[in-house]
């Protein structure tokens, strides 16, 4: 088996069809195993998923879940319940309301990992179809060429990689260390862990698709409740996740995870535009790597809040 493609799903109905049909759109150049992880589902994707299972029984591998997993604190469920049962060389990640749009992604992909064995994993650039109309890029362009990202700079980085567009060596992914599956995220782990055993390869090239705005994805739940709390407590299990890894690393990269855990706490100051902290002279750096686009919200919200709320206003309401 050559790769494992790796998808979990929940009440992604309306989604999981073109996800799974952009999968078996790979299939023509190697063998492939896609393993689904339903955490119950309460709409038809079970079903969606039983029926692509009839059709290819082979290829199609669920694991469905009388109760929801994630509800009891099963929070990456890859490493659970998808890794330890791939067979494949590799192993590509799609959640099940993202969903590949270039039929040559796994090639190009694999050809890269096939021949250099030093390079841990590679990913590459996404498109952004927004579901809620709120203001974000139609883009995510880690890099503007292709080329190896040393492990130095995937630890550090300042940029996000598409979960859509990973294919890891599943042998790095079989004996996962418990800081990885206490993260509230696994997007980063997996990245972070693979950077100990090689470089990364990017590829400048949109193959998948990222949908934001999903009602049932992690990031929209994150606003629902205490946002400000929820931020916080984001932070500070990532910061946990850095520190273990550091001791895990042998502190090869602890110039790198201390600069991204800096990184990680202004961001979090951005999120809840905390603007003292924001605009202060301990995150100066970290202020600078923000585009001209969010440095200039910034300010406009904080020197002209209301005319800033007025502007905003009106904005959403055309996009509408």
């Amino acid at each position: 088996m050559k790769v494992s493609i790796c998808c979990i799903t929940y009440n992604h109905g309306k989604y999981i069809r073109k996800a799974i049909d952009s999968f078996l759109a790979q299939k023509r150049d190697f063998d492939i195993e896609i393993l689904i992880n339903d955490d119950a589902s309460t709409d038809d994707t079970a079903d969606i998923i039983r029926e692509y299972k009839k059709k290819y029984p082979d290829i199609i591998k669920p694991l469905f879940h009388d109760e929801n997993m994630y509800s009891k604190g099963v929070t990456n469920p890859s490493g659970v319940y998808n890794f330890p049962r791939a067979s494949g060389k590799y192993i590509a990640m799609c959640e099940g309301d993202d969903y590949w749009c270039d039929v040559e992604k796994l090639k190009l992909q694999v050809n890269i990992l096939d021949a250099n064995k030093d390079i841990s994993f590679c990913f590459h650039a996404a498109k952004v179809e927004n579901l809620d109309n709120t203001f974000s890029p139609n883009l995510i362009r880690p890099y503007e060429m292709s080329g190896i990202v040393g492990a130095k700079e995937v630890i550090n980085k300042r940029t996000h990689y598409p979960t859509a567009s990973l294919l890891l060596r599943t042998e790095y992914m079989k004996e996962l260390p418990q800081y990885y599956f206490d993260c509230k995220v696994g997007d980063i782990p997996m990245q972070i862990i693979s950077a100990k055993y090689g470089d990364a390869y990017y590829i400048d090239r949109v193959m998948s698709v990222y949908r934001m705005g999903v009602p049932t994805s992690w990031t929209a739940s994150q606003f629902s409740g205490d946002y400000k709390k929820k931020q916080e407590e984001y932070y500070q299990n990532m910061k946990r996740m850095y520190d273990e890894y550091d001791k895990d690393s042998d502190y090869r990269f602890h110039k790198e995870v201390e600069s991204a855990r800096k990184r990680l706490r202004f961001l979090t100051y951005v999120n809840i535009r905390d603007f003292k902290n924001i605009l202060s002279k301990e995150y100066r750096l970290e202020y600078k790597e923000l585009d001209f686009r969010e440095r200039f919200f910034i300010k406009f919200e904080y020197f002209l809040p209301n005319i800033y709320k007025t502007v905003r206003k009106a904005a959403l309401s055309l996009k509408k």
